[in-house]
């Protein structure tokens, strides 16, 4: 099957690198429905204030996540794609997720922190290739440190 035709997975934190993963699997996708825009909420902790007031619900943050997600998308002229919101670890789930859709790759970016800052914040990207079992492509961003 040529790439045009492949399911593509695209995480989505809304910074510049976004646009930049999405516009990579647009030039390796031809049908724009098949790349596939996810976002995922941390969890919210059971004592976290909001929940406590009863001010915030997974229900909430959802609908704004989504509602964001289609503006960012419709800023940049993105037009088509798949989109979902999720909830969890963003690499389990990122990877939980290509596997639901069958993806044949992951197109994602990494911070390129180092060092103690790495150790301390953690890496998607890591977590998404150690789990995914398609294959991922990690874009360097432009404003790693």
């Amino acid at each position: 099957m040529p790439w045009s035709q492949k399911t593509v997975v695209v995480p989505i934190d809304f910074s510049g690198e976004s646009e930049k993963a999405i516009r990579t699997a647009l030039e390796l996708v031809q049908d724009p429905e098949n790349i596939h825009c996810v976002h995922v909420l941390l969890p919210l902790e059971g004592i976290s204030p909001g929940l406590l007031l009863g001010k915030v619900s997974d229900e909430k943050r959802e609908q704004a996540a989504r509602e964001h997600l289609a503006e960012y998308l419709a800023e940049k002229h993105f037009i088509g794609l798949t989109t979902d919101v999720l909830f969890g670890s963003p690499g389990t789930k990122v990877a939980e997720y290509a596997d639901r859709v069958a993806a044949d790759l992951i197109i994602i970016s990494t911070h390129g922190f180092h060092g103690v800052k790495r150790l301390v914040l953690g890496s998607v990207a890591e977590r998404v290739i150690r789990h995914a079992h398609c294959s991922a492509l990690v874009l360097r961003r432009n404003d790693a440190e």
